[in-house]
């Protein structure tokens, strides 16, 4: 829901300005939830790094809402914060500390969509298949599309 287009998991790669590490933080950016620290309760917040632009807000809201929700009420317990940067880490220090990444492109994020209970209830049965219907054509579209990129690297070289 947050990051709905194949562009999307361009600007989600390791170690670059949006974060793929499923943790959260009070004291750095590098993963994908940080509660900064605040001088007084009012001015407290939660900041899903995340979300891309292209994503539908109330779609990304109603998920986030309903996945923090869910685990309320079911009584889940958050893990410790991650305080140094994860982007430092390499697999095995990621692994020790249970870090896990976001999906790397559309097709794998629908897979996990399809696995996740908690979100399709979010969207409800409708927009649930629809969207998935979208995303899956959508990715099949770009796997069979050949860039400009693409031909300026390899056209001439093969």
């Amino acid at each position: 829901m947050c990051d709905p287009t194949v562009n999307s998991y361009k600007r989600l790669v390791p170690g670059y300005e949006a974060p793929v590490y499923i943790a959260w933080s009070d004291r750095n950016r590098s993963a994908l939830i940080r509660k900064p620290a605040a001088r007084t309760p009012a001015a407290s917040r939660i900041e899903a790094r995340f979300p891309d632009p292209s994503c539908n807000p109330y779609l990304a809201l109603a998920a986030l809402l309903h996945a923090g929700l869910d685990g309320i009420e079911k009584g889940l317990e958050c893990p410790d914060p991650v305080r140094e940067n994860i982007y430092e880490f390499d697999e095995e220090k990621r692994e020790e500390y249970g870090i896990e990444t976001l999906p790397k492109d559309l097709g794998a994020a629908v897979d996990a969509l399809e696995e996740d209970e908690v979100i399709q209830e979010a969207l409800g049965d409708h927009v649930y298949e629809k969207f998935v219907e979208a995303k899956r054509s959508e990715f099949k579209d770009y796997l069979v599309s050949v860039s400009q990129w693409e031909l300026d690297r390899y056209l001439e070289t093969f």
